[in-house]
């Protein structure tokens, strides 16, 4: 099988071949699937407590491509794209996004995410893990507002764009969620193992970092230090306006130019990332006060988070026809509103699932009625499956859906049979590989985008591994 993928720019073929015919047998089921991932000498890291939750999954599971999904797709971020070493004495973790061999704040942050939860069972994990924070704070140091670095000054082939790019810098597109992501790592594994000591020096200067980038992108006196365009055909890669984007009124918003797809925004008031910042802040002034004893700190935090909250009770929704009140997805405080979504989490469907809203707030469950039909000019339903897709692979059509949307909708699900409906798509859609891939055609699940794509393998997992925790072991057996 062939296909085409785009990566750092570039489009590149890929041979994959189909699982070959060697039987297994495991839990009873006999099926012609055989294991995808790396033979154990050329795996990047190992985790003892992982590789015993693969096994108790696949125990459990009757589904035999489940199974096989399962544990190829669930250790791949270890399997494929963690580096661990130790530097000047601490731990430091860089985490390819896969088959771009930069570290993404972003996919690095939800790369690793699943595992938090094993690290108090395996020290070399939450060694590990660790790594992650310290590496993630020391690039938030290097530059508040780059989405992806190198592993030292190397360089990259963005070197050429108009922002103040320099060598530790992969690419330079501002994301309000780059800085969230490593917030929520940092803070759920000092939940898990009580280890503070992640939350040195360089991660407090980090922090005021990320307070003084989110201030100057309210952009309440001027536009700020940051700006950015590029010398491409492809208009979601550079920025309007000499670079600035289009005119935001100063509302209390924190403007994002990018969204977390690495697509330019259009109104730069970016709702679900804005709702990701204010999770965000909350969780860096309880570590503050918790930890750190900085009230100083804690206060700046409490209080920005409380007026982008305020501005989004003010500014966010709208009442459209047939659904009610709903979240815009983009914003620009002049009273224009985007209706969409796209499906790089923060999205406006994976706002729960981030822990930004509830589930059950009513304003939520209409905008995800309306972000999952065809209102939403990014969903797509066709032969293969149905899904929310997004610009940034247009170049292979329109109609390229992302399984990652419909993780979301499985992770924010309280339906049985939608989550069942879900999974059986996701296990559809893999053609053949036994791997989930950045995006898929409606009608042809062999037209793909990105046959390495760690993130989302991980989250396939990561919801495997959520479900079987959550009382759906029977529902997930009941697919055929």
């Amino acid at each position: 099988m062939i296909c085409s993928l785009w990566s750092t720019g570039c489009l590149y073929a890929w041979d994959y071949s189909l699982p070959s015919d060697n039987t297994r047998i495991e839990s009873g089921i006999t099926e012609k699937y055989e294991s995808k991932r790396p033979v154990k000498e050329k795996r990047l890291f190992t985790s003892p407590v992982i590789e015993g939750q693969i096994q108790r999954i696949k125990q459990l599971l009757t589904n035999a491509k489940l199974a096989w999904m399962f544990e190829n797709c669930f250790p791949n971020t270890l399997d494929t794209t963690v580096h661990y070493r130790v530097l000047n004495g601490k731990d430091d973790t860089f985490v390819y996004t896969g088959d771009i061999h930069a570290m993404w704040l972003r996919d690095s942050g939800a790369q690793v995410w699943p595992y938090v939860q094993f690290a108090n069972k395996d020290e070399k994990l939450r060694r590990m893990l660790a790594g992650v924070i310290r590496r993630q704070t020391m690039c938030i140091n290097i530059d508040p507002y780059a989405n992806a670095f190198n592993d030292g000054p190397t360089g990259s082939e963005w070197m050429s764009d108009l922002t103040d790019m320099i060598p530790e810098l992969h690419e330079r597109k501002w994301e309000i969620d780059s800085l969230c992501y490593p917030i929520r790592l940092a803070y759920e594994y000092w939940k898990v193992t009580g280890d503070a000591s992640v939350f040195d020096a360089d991660w407090v200067k980090a922090m005021y970092r990320v307070i003084r980038t989110f201030k100057e992108q309210q952009r309440k006196t001027s536009n700020g230090p940051y700006k950015f365009q590029r010398a491409t055909e492809k208009a979601s890669d550079t920025v309007m306006n000499d670079g600035w984007g289009n005119p935001i009124k100063p509302v209390g918003l924190i403007a994002s130019l990018f969204r977390p797809s690495d697509d330019a925004t259009i109104y730069q008031f970016l709702i679900p990332s804005n709702f990701f910042a204010v999770s965000s802040l909350h969780k860096v002034a309880e570590i503050a006060v918790k930890v750190k004893g900085d009230t100083a700190l804690a206060k700046e935090c409490t209080d920005l988070a409380n007026e982008v909250e305020g501005a989004l009770k003010k500014y966010a929704t709208a009442d459209k026809p047939d659904f009610g009140t709903v979240y815009a997805y983009e914003v620009d405080g002049y009273g224009n509103q985007l209706f969409m979504d796209d499906a790089n989490v923060p999205s406006l469907l994976a706002m729960p699932y981030l822990g930004d809203v509830n589930v059950d707030d009513p304003v939520y469950q209409n905008t995800r009625r309306f972000v999952w039909s065809n209102h939403n000019p990014y969903f797509f339903k066709g032969k293969a499956g149905e899904g929310i897709g997004g610009p940034h692979v247009s170049a292979y059509g329109l109609h390229m859906i992302w399984p990652m949307s419909i993780m979301m909708k499985a992770f924010t699900s309280q339906n049985d049979e939608e989550i069942k409906l879900c999974v059986k798509m996701l296990m559809d859609t893999d053609a053949g590989t036994g791997f989930m891939h950045e995006s898929f055609d409606q009608d042809d699940a062999t037209h793909f985008t990105r046959p390495w794509f760690a993130w989302q393998n991980t989250l396939f997992g990561e919801l495997i591994v959520h479900l079987v925790n959550n009382g759906k072991l029977d529902l997930l057996n009941s697919i055929k």
